[in-house]
């Protein structure tokens, strides 16, 4: 008997596993669903070093997590982040992109054209975009909203800003080409700390206690010129859920002629995650560097496989972080032989951001691009045929009233038609208190030009007191404007053999773009302490009322007589009493007129009487002052 109850519960438990096992499906060419063959989450790490021409070194640590479809998403998980899971089943996400940045990416000396920097300079602050798959507006604005606060609690930022219309935007095809479902939203104040890098590491398998992670030493990392995380997600029915997670900092080695791993990050790499499927580290020298490798650069510590791309624009050094332990730790090291002042591949076209005008009322917003035909060589041509794009994509605060009309583009110096350089523009006005002003221009320029400029005209808007923040007087910031160059694909192609998510990302059609500057724009700010000082002069003047008439109201007279008798009665000694006594002989004073005229005076004489009346007269006017300012 106990044997088949035994085979029961057995056959019951077994019966039950199957059924709580999850399925995976996907859909067939006829539209149902078909059972395929289950994929299992990866993680893979990497690092990438770049010895960059100013004698600094960029660091670009490099985190892909990846999660089949199945219908157990946001539910169950071995290495996928499940609160990024829930947040892609909850609120409908194709695809996202969240960054933090502190400083600036240099363009000029750090490259703009290769993907490493096409893709990682961001602008300065929290940058959020996000693709939905909604079919309505209203429903995208809404979880746009709800999306904010769930990212500011994850990240313990102030994403949560990002929630009123007046701070984000919905560009058409300025930013990404999309369908309407885009949103895109800007914070340039927001400072980056560990607070938010903490968040950002727990999203990882190791976390930071093994593997390539574990390099990032908080004290190196914020010491840096340039510092940005960067958290993005792509989310499909056929490939699940990928997470790209990236960290670029620009490090500055004490000794600028030789420098290593050990000395940049204060720590050493003993091994990798034992739940990452690849774990790399990668040193990639530009092309111009590597053409005088033996006379410029001296690396230290023997690769696993070196590969150049198919421009040879880069040579790559592969180092497998698995073959290293605590016994023998990685710790690649670079020595510059000679000091060249190198420069890696621009963009075409350099582009800078500043204000115009001066005052309170009204100003000028202006766009410069300076050719980069020095440094960028066989993109030009002189011919009148030839045309290079660029795509501008600016949003402006509601209290910056740009007058679009007021567009005036410089070429060489010389004034041109707008209908002759803007090939396709799109306006959407601010609406004030309600949504920021969003351009996205595209213009065409001839490939021989040097310069070119555009100015925009604008007023500055007034606030209301409680709109103002803490540092009104500090002034109001404009996001970064992008400037994109549709003709000019940023890519690179490594062998196959290299089995890398980075590498891999090197072969996408990157377009080539920059961000520009952050303006500070002043506005007028009303005396934040007159507020102070009406409240303060009422409540003196109240005081002095309120305090006399409670003086006189509440003063008792029957006892003050009495205790004024107490006093007489007491008997003072002899020696004032006969100092008493001779000063009122001299005076010829008697002693009973005395305090018959002590006793003789009103309590509430004509002077207390003027006073209070005095002081009633002066509460009643400051009211009045009051009410009517």
């Amino acid at each position: 008997m106990a044997s088949h109850t035994f085979l029961s519960l057995l056959l019951f438990y077994l019966y039950s596993f199957h059924l709580l096992r999850p399925i995976y499906c996907s859909f067939g060419s006829n539209g149902f669903e078909t059972t395929s063959v289950p994929k299992e989450e990866e993680f893979s790490e990497e690092l990438l070093l770049k010895p960059l021409p100013d004698y600094k070194v960029l660091a670009h640590f490099h985190f892909t997590s990846t999660s089949p479809p199945s219908s157990s998403n946001g539910k169950h998980h071995h290495l996928f982040p499940k609160s990024i899971a829930q947040l892609v089943k909850k609120y409908k996400i194709r695809e996202l992109e969240l960054s933090f940045t502190q400083g600036r990416w240099n363009y000029d000396r750090w490259g703009a054209s290769d993907p490493l920097s096409t893709a990682n300079g961001k602008p300065p602050g929290v940058e959020l975009w996000a693709l939905f798959d909604i079919p309505t507006k209203e429903e995208i604005d809404a979880t746009w909203r709800n999306l904010t606060h769930s990212l500011s609690g994850l990240f313990c930022a102030s994403i949560n800003f990002l929630e009123s219309s007046t701070s984000y935007s919905a560009p058409l095809w300025g930013f990404l080409p999309n369908n309407g479902d885009l949103r895109y939203g800007a914070l340039p104040r927001e400072a980056v700390c560990t607070e938010n890098l903490t968040p950002w590491l727990k999203l990882l398998p190791c976390r930071d206690k093994a593997g390539i992670a574990s390099l990032l030493d908080r004290p190196s990392i914020y010491r840096g010129h340039y510092h940005s995380q960067r958290l993005k997600l792509r989310s499909d029915g056929l490939n699940g859920i990928v997470i790209e997670q990236t960290l670029s900092v620009v490090l500055q080695p004490i000794d600028r002629t030789s420098w290593s791993m050990h000395q940049l990050f204060k720590k050493s790499l003993t091994g990798k995650c034992a739940l990452a499927k690849s774990s790399k580290v990668f040193l990639e020298i530009e092309g111009n560097l590597v053409s005088q490798n033996e006379n410029i650069l001296e690396l230290v510590g023997e690769a696993d496989m070196v590969t150049n791309d198919q421009r040879d624009h880069s040579t790559i050094y592969q180092y497998n972080v698995e073959r290293y332990s605590e016994h023998e730790a990685l710790d690649i090291r670079v020595n510059w032989k000679k000091l060249l002042q190198v420069s890696f591949l621009q963009a075409p076209l350099h582009a800078s951001r500043f204000l115009m005008g001066s005052g309170n009322e009204r100003g000028s917003i202006a766009i410069s691009l300076q050719s980069a035909r020095n440094s960028t060589k066989g993109l030009y041509d002189n011919s009148k045929n030839c045309f290079t794009r660029v795509v501008i994509f600016q949003v402006v605060p509601w209290y910056v009233k740009v007058y679009y009309h007021t567009l005036r583009i410089y070429v060489d110096g010389a004034i041109r038609d707008a209908k002759d350089v803007v090939e396709k523009i799109n306006v959407a006005p601010s609406e004030d208190k309600v949504s920021p002003g969003t351009l996205e221009m595209m213009l065409q320029f001839p490939c021989g030009m040097m310069s070119a400029a555009l100015t925009l005209d604008f007023d500055k808007g007034f606030l209301h007191i409680d709109e103002y923040p803490p540092d009104a007087n500090q002034g109001f910031d404009i996001p970064s404007a992008l400037v994109s160059f549709p003709d000019f694909i940023s890519r690179r192609i490594y062998p196959d053999s290299i089995s890398s998510p980075l590498l891999q990302s090197y072969k996408g059609r990157n377009i080539v773009k920059s961000y520009t500057e952050v303006l500070l724009v002043p506005l007028t700010t009303p005396d934040f302490s007159m507020p102070y000082n009406v409240i303060t002069f009422t409540c003196t003047v109240l005081a002095l009322y309120f305090g006399s008439m409670v003086n006189v109201l509440r003063r008792r007279v029957s006892e003050e007589e009495r205790l004024a008798k107490s006093k007489d009665k007491r008997k003072p000694g002899l020696i004032p009493l006969l100092i008493s006594k001779i000063s009122n002989k001299v005076r010829g004073i008697k002693e009973d007129s005395a305090n018959q005229s002590q006793s003789s005076q009103p309590i509430l004489g004509p002077k207390v009487v003027f006073k209070v009346v005095l002081i009633a007269l002066i509460a009643v006017l400051g009211h009045y002052i009051f009410n009517s300012s």
